[in-house]
């Protein structure tokens, strides 16, 4: 991803999408490194999504939320690449990708939809194989999966396979963890958001303030930075799903009422809470 980054610096957010389908179009169940046999082993849909949580070791840029509701499973996607471009490159190419590997193993994903920010090409829209909805100019970036195709068999599944390389990947991801102060205080936000701060992270992870954030900067992120990041993606997420309520959602970040949490809303994604689901209740465009 940094190679087009640097060889196509004025790439768009329409060039991004479009690289994204371009390239998912040819993924294939051994295209992912460590993640391949699991992937190929695995038993279900839930299986398949669940791999999604191993992407730091095999790219920084994309990551995946999850939220399990009573009517599916929602995945956040969100690009970390510092360009418009490159993270709808990355946001698309993730969001296809999932659903062709969920097409190869099980045979249907029509059910399923993929949600982007970006605009809707004006050229027609080519997906070949991959039957599904992709619904543009959404309020956030995100693939869609009811609850009844969840539990879709994988053609391949090998339970023993798949618990083997499972715990081979969460062992190199608490290696990674563990030499990533990014991806430490990460792990700390998911933890507790609501009582987070720095002093209490630094303490966690036995360093002083001033350390952690020469570390953060040696890996070109701030405290402030992914503190925002989290609050952002841990809210669209959460409002994605009809059932919880704003005031909930304000107290699990740690705001002091529902005007506090909107303020700070709408200062990242440029509405309230409530207007950003009113705009998600609205039907797709066909």
């Amino acid at each position: 991803m940094q190679w087009f980054h640097d060889v196509y610096p004025t790439m768009g957010p329409h060039d991004g999408f479009r690289l994204g389908l371009a390239f998912a179009e040819h993924a294939q169940l051994t295209s992912f490194g460590p993640l391949s046999l699991p992937l190929v082993s695995a038993g279900s849909v839930v299986d398949i999504v669940e791999l999604l949580r191993f992407l730091p070791l095999i790219s920084t840029a994309l990551s995946a939320d999850f939220h399990h509701g009573a009517s599916g499973l929602t995945i956040g996607l969100a690009g970390r690449t510092d360009s418009a471009g490159t993270d709808c490159f990355a946001v698309t190419y993730g969001g296809l990708t999932v659903l062709r590997l969920v097409k190869i193993l099980t045979g249907d994903v029509s059910s399923a939809e993929l949600h982007l920010t970006c605009p809707a090409p004006t050229e027609p829209l080519n997906v070949g194989e991959i039957g599904h909805r992709v619904v543009f100019d959404a309020p956030a970036s995100f693939v869609r999966i009811p609850a009844e195709a969840l539990h879709e068999v994988c053609r391949f599944s090998d339970p023993v396979a798949y618990r083997i390389g499972t715990a081979e990947l969460r062992r190199l991801c608490d290696q990674r963890r563990h030499n990533s102060y990014t991806q430490r205080v990460r792990a700390q936000f998911d933890a507790d958001p609501a009582r987070v701060n720095a002093s209490r992270i630094a303490a966690e992870l036995s360093v002083s303030v001033s350390t952690l954030k020469r570390h953060l900067h040696a890996e070109g992120t701030t405290l402030r930075r992914l503190r925002q990041q989290f609050m952002q993606e841990h809210a669209i997420l959460r409002l994605l799903d009809p059932g919880v309520g704003i005031g909930q959602i304000a107290t699990e970040l740690g705001y002091c009422d529902v005007a506090s949490f909107s303020h700070a809303f709408a200062r990242w994604v440029g509405c309230s809470p409530s207007q950003f689901r009113l705009r998600r209740a609205r039907p797709p465009a066909a």
